[in-house]
């Protein structure tokens, strides 16, 4: 048996921390396309018509890209709602991150996979390893830690070969994450704190210069206490805090999570930014492209770099 490759030229955290302190931004705006809520011009038969909801998607999607590149330093396509359009949709998505790509952004697919065995080092390599000579669909992807540690390898090993980051799940935005992410072990402390502790240490073979781990975390922005406790267990993982915005967390809630340098932390807005435009009534790239721009600048304002 061949021994492991060496790391990655290029680490994921490495390649984030750079695009971070280049475009003074922390922003990730999600892409989750909905046919019943695309602009007018973009829907003519989408709500009926599958081809049509996964081609008005994907103009939607490149459109928005178009608007938020100058302030943001990627983007993350929710797969559930290209998968939802069958082969069509995810022939959108992959139009999409090409596009992404394009336009220099990095590409964060919110797939939140795993599983044991050859299903993990399937998904890991539909989503983080090259395809023939084109790159991979993304440059990280979000995963679930909870079936355990064998189940992320697969994930690792596309990070130190292939220069991948990984997001694990470990106290998410919603309010139903609480039934079992703050169940309370023998010791005292909740769940996800345990599953914390095995990200910070799954990600140590994993940092890169600037002192951060390709193995990052999902936190939710909505709970801001978790945040900074998060940020104590996870010194050197960029946490991902979705829920500012439609969810109600706002950037003021979330300086902790910053003081492992300006690239510890990343922020994620989907529908506040994607479809402003139905509460401003100006044009939807316009609407876009100014809340991208308000959020890049709140954040990066309260993260005191």
């Amino acid at each position: 048996m061949s021994a492991e490759p060496a790391l990655a030229t290029s680490l994921f955290a490495d390649r984030l921390a750079e695009a971070v302190e280049r475009k003074r931004s922390q922003l990730l705006v999600g892409l989750d396309p909905r046919p019943d809520l695309l602009p007018v011009e973009l829907v003519g038969d989408a709500q009926v018509d599958r081809v049509a909801a996964a081609e008005g998607s994907a103009r939607f999607c490149r459109g928005i890209i178009d608007s938020v590149a100058p302030h943001v330093v990627g983007v993350k396509p929710q797969l559930a709602f290209f998968e939802a359009l069958g082969a069509d949709g995810i022939r959108a998505l992959e139009d999409v991150c090409a596009y992404a790509r394009e336009a220099g952004l990095l590409v964060l697919a919110d797939a939140k996979r795993g599983d044991i065995g050859s299903t993990s080092r399937a998904y890991a390599s539909a989503y983080l390893e090259p395809r023939g000579d084109d790159p991979p669909l993304g440059d990280a992807m979000t995963v679930n830690v909870y079936p355990g540690r064998d189940s992320l390898e697969p994930f690792l090993a596309a990070c130190r070969r292939h220069g991948a980051g990984v997001f694990c799940l470990v106290k998410t935005s919603n309010e139903g994450g609480a039934d079992v992410q703050d169940l309370v072990l023998s010791d005292g402390r909740p769940l996800w704190q345990h599953v914390a502790r095995l990200v910070h240490e799954l990600g140590g073979e994993l940092v890169g210069s600037r002192g951060l781990s390709s193995v990052g975390a999902v936190v939710g922005a909505t709970h801001p206490r978790a945040v900074g406790e998060a940020r104590r267990l996870m010194p050197q993982a960029v946490l991902l805090l979705p829920g500012v915005g439609a969810q109600g967390a706002t950037p003021a809630d979330l300086a902790r999570a910053f003081t492992s340098g300006p690239a510890s932390a990343l922020v994620s807005a989907s529908r506040s930014v994607l479809y402003a435009f139905r509460t401003t009534g100006e044009d939807w790239r316009t609407a876009a492209a100014l809340e991208a721009a308000r959020l890049r600048r709140d954040v990066w304002a309260v993260s005191g770099w």
